[in-house]
């Protein structure tokens, strides 16, 4: 079938689950290694530089291929790469458990971001084709918990797997837990998925995947490693290269346009203001992520709780999320494009809380608990509300490229919020190693995602009510 067909999928709620296990394992797979690097560490004797390539090589590999998977699914089918995408993770996770050397699990680390590049993409794409207007509200809300709930319960997860020692292993286990859940999905996609593409689609845009790839590889790389290295001047270099080889990608991908082929990414998309001004919002949305991240240094090194109980901390934050994307349909309908802007003002008042409870200034019980689950609440909801503004901003026949888009733009903003929110952290510790000083580092670092969130919130006034988009999200899938 193609993207042209205008029947619903009978099975599209039975085959739901099988692709939100496709949008679970990536994110999990990025965050839950975070408090497996001590016993990494120990097991290989591995230097400092191997330990943050084992996060940095699957992440920046991910995000750089990620648009260039998503136009793969367009083209050549999207349930194929899901099936290629999910059978590859599952077989890289295997090596990653069984890896003998850091250099095999580095190897690994990056075939499971080659697979997750696949797998990703056609997750959102699947949702805009085979789910009709009316209920991608709803839908958009299950991949977005299930997204969030893999990004916060990574370390709970963690932690359990490593310090139980189940059958005799430790971080061994973080990786070989993905077996049974990527088999079960690839049986599930097998049985469920429908195929679906662009009509005759062309060749792939190859140059474009190259200068793009670079591009990305460029920015990623120095936003990944340039904290852990001191900002050294090849830093600023790949960075400014980063930005001239982009350039050069657009002007490429224009001349192609002219020339009547089909590029990589038809930059002339940019132009639909909505889709435009989505991208933008998403890069400066999830700079937020740090706070998982930021939250859990202060928790295990302020505080000095084991991993477990660092993950447990997160739990008001993960069960906010889970409750307020569950009801973000509902929300959408009712708000309409005031969702985003308001609920992004209610994660940035959760933050105010915490805030308020670390540094003292508020004597109420249970403060910072509380604070955590309303920003959760307002994260669950805006995230949804975002999502589904960029990918129905486009025609169904772009929804692989959206969605790559998209998630590349989460992807890029994670690294952002790492290496700025983070660095003001790490910057306003300084030498210090008391409770008092990682309290203040998350102050001030929390404060900086709260300034963002309102900005968002500001800048998200400006885009349209997400039923405007209502006539390109008619359903688009039939049976073969």
């Amino acid at each position: 079938m193609n993207d042209h067909d205008t029947t619903a999928d009978p099975r599209r709620w039975l085959a739901l689950p099988v692709l939100l296990t496709g949008a679970f394992l990536p994110p999990l797979d990025f965050f839950i290694v975070n408090v497996a690097l001590p016993s990494i560490r120990a097991s290989f004797r591995a230097s400092e530089a191997q330990l943050q390539f084992v996060i940095s090589a699957y992440a920046a590999t991910y995000a750089v291929f990620l648009i260039t998977g998503g136009r793969l699914g367009d083209l050549f089918g999207r349930r194929r790469l899901f099936l290629a995408g999910i059978g590859g993770f599952t077989l890289a996770s295997l090596l990653c458990g069984m890896a003998w050397s850091p250099q095999i699990l580095l190897a690994g680390r990056m075939l499971q971001g080659l697979a997750a590049a696949a797998l990703a993409p056609q997750v959102l794409a699947s949702i805009r084709v085979m789910f009709p207007g009316a209920e991608q509200p709803r839908a958009l809300g299950l991949y977005v918990a299930t997204f969030g709930m893999a990004s916060t319960l990574g370390q709970l997860l963690g932690g359990a797997l490593i310090t139980g020692h189940w059958w005799g292993l430790g971080w061994q286990l973080i990786f070989l837990v993905n077996l049974p859940v990527g088999l079960a999905a690839l049986a599930g996609g097998l049985w469920l998925l429908r195929e679906s593409r662009v009509p005759d689609a062309p060749r792939l845009d190859l140059g474009g995947v190259a200068l793009l790839s670079l591009a990305l590889g460029l920015l990623i790389y120095p936003l990944v490693e340039g904290r852990e290295q001191g900002w050294p001047a090849w830093t600023f270099a790949m960075l400014t290269a980063s930005l001239l080889t982009l350039v050069g990608f657009v002007r490429y991908e224009q001349r192609l346009l002219r020339r009547g082929h089909l590029p990589l990414i038809d930059v002339t998309l940019f132009r639909h203001g909505e889709f435009a001004l989505g991208v933008l919002i998403t890069l400066g949305f999830y700079l937020t992520s740090s706070f998982v991240l930021s939250f859990a240094v202060y928790q295990q090194s302020g505080l000095h709780r084991d991993a477990l109980q660092a993950g447990l901390a997160t739990l008001p934050f993960t069960l906010g999320y889970f409750a307020g994307s569950v009801g973000a349909a509902r929300a959408g309908h009712r708000l309409g494009r005031r969702a985003l802007p308001l609920f992004c003002t209610v994660q940035a008042f959760g933050f105010v809380l915490v805030i308020a409870d670390i540094a003292g200034v508020a004597g109420g019980r249970h403060l910072l608990e509380l604070g955590l689950a309303i920003a959760g609440i307002g994260f669950g909801v805006s995230m949804p509300a975002l999502i589904k503004v960029v990918i129905g901003s486009l025609a169904p026949r772009h929804a692989g490229l959206a969605s790559g888009v998209v998630i590349t733009a989460l992807q890029v903003s994670a690294a952002l919020g790492v290496a700025i929110i983070g660095g003001v952290f790490y910057s306003v510790l300084g030498q210090r190693s008391d409770e008092a000083a990682y309290a203040h580092a998350f102050v001030v670092g929390l404060a900086c995602n709260v300034g963002m969130l309102l900005a968002i919130a500001a800048l998200a006034l400006a885009l349209r009510h997400p039923q405007a988009e209502a006539a390109d999200a008619a359903p688009v899938m039939a049976p073969d």
